[in-house]
């Protein structure tokens, strides 16, 4: 693992993104703005699931106007994803969002911009600057690559801001294609001192989505590289999105959140149902809060040794199994009892 890459520390309402801080996790609203009921419910479930910071839809000015009455009732950073009409960000600040998020690829009129970056400094909110490789500004030179379009976007954007007297940056370079996405990130990473938004954008649904989101963001994680990140499924439950950026962080032990199971893949060495106890733990687990590594595991041969530093295990044989804790056995328990032993186990933890 590479130094964590040195940027600005801005804030986005009360939390911090940047520096040494943690990699922030976030999310987006899968409901229509407009229905403040629903988005209210939504972003309460993602706050409750881990989310750090949430961003929604601003496709009219209604949904710029709804977003005063949805701070008033959530208690995470609300930021505004704003297209083509630079008024609907004016309107969002006046709303109270804690951050915008500008696509230079469909608002570049310089003015307008410079409006906007005016009403953000007023407010001290920051803007994120989010290049998408599907909406690119015409290119500016000849043969260049979707890489180096995506590069030049971000840095005359914030040459933009910069010359306004506007530093409260963060920058993003997606694509669906990760070592575009990768390439991009690494290259904009050594120009500029501001803040790193990681995702893949369009990743697919949750399985396919969740494999493209971990092997580029968890490639520029391990570089150092990035501050807070999205993972972006085509999922109507968001929660997926903060599990699986949570799982990314853990698996390269940047961040810790909840309960981890490691399981054994299961083999013709494994005399019960290894899946489907794996399965039901996993479900029991998602009511866990506390941080705890517990380990379901199909024989003694890759049992508490290779679960040696899980905090409460199971080790199934043919009807017993043994529960241990950091690898030290705790008791034998028949196989009608693996599961409840274990969450019983869980919960002594």
């Amino acid at each position: 693992m590479r130094k964590r890459r040195a940027s600005r520390v801005i804030r986005v309402g009360a939390v911090e993104i940047g520096g040494a801080g943690p990699i922030v996790v976030q999310s987006m609203t899968k409901t229509d703005t407009r229905d403040v009921k629903a988005t209210v419910k939504q972003i309460r479930q993602l706050k409750e699931c881990g989310c750090e910071v949430v961003r929604v839809a601003v496709p009219d000015m209604d949904a710029a106007k709804a977003i005063v009455d949805i701070k008033k009732k959530v208690s995470i950073p609300v930021i505004a994803d704003i297209h083509f009409d630079y008024r609907l960000a004016l309107e969002s600040l006046k709303s109270g969002a804690d951050g915008l998020r500008l696509n230079p690829g469909n608002i570049s009129d310089p003015e307008q911009i410079a409006k906007v970056v005016h009403a953000a400094k007023e407010r001290e909110v920051p803007i994120r600057i989010g290049v998408n490789a599907g909406s690119l500004p015409k290119a500016t030179k000849k043969k260049a690559s979707v890489v180096e379009r995506m590069v030049d976007a971000a840095l005359d954007e914030v040459r933009l801001l910069e010359s306004l007297d506007f530093d409260l940056i963060k920058v993003s370079l997606k694509a669906f294609d990760v070592p575009a996405t990768v390439e991009a990130y690494e290259a904009i990473a050594k120009k500029i001192p501001y803040p790193l938004h990681l995702g893949i954008t369009e990743a697919g649904l949750p399985w396919a989505g969740a494999i493209r989101s971990a092997v580029g963001l968890g490639i520029l994680l391990h570089e150092g590289i990035g501050d807070t990140i999205r993972v972006s499924l085509t999922t109507a439950d968001a929660c997926q999105e903060v599990e699986a950026a949570y799982e990314i962080l853990k698996s390269l032990k940047l961040r810790e959140h909840g309960p981890t199971l490691v399981s054994c893949p299961s083999c013709g060495r494994s005399e019960t149902d290894i899946v489907g106890l794996a399965q039901i733990v996993e479900e029991r687990l998602k009511g866990v809060e506390k941080t705890i590594k517990v380990a379901v595991m199909g024989c003694v041969v890759n049992g508490p040794g290779e679960a040696k530093d899980a905090d409460v295990g199971i080790a199934c044989g043919k009807g017993r199994g043994m529960i241990f804790r950091k690898g030290e056995k705790v008791k034998t328990v028949e196989e009608g009892d693996f599961l409840e032993a274990l969450i019983a186990e869980v919960e002594r933890v």
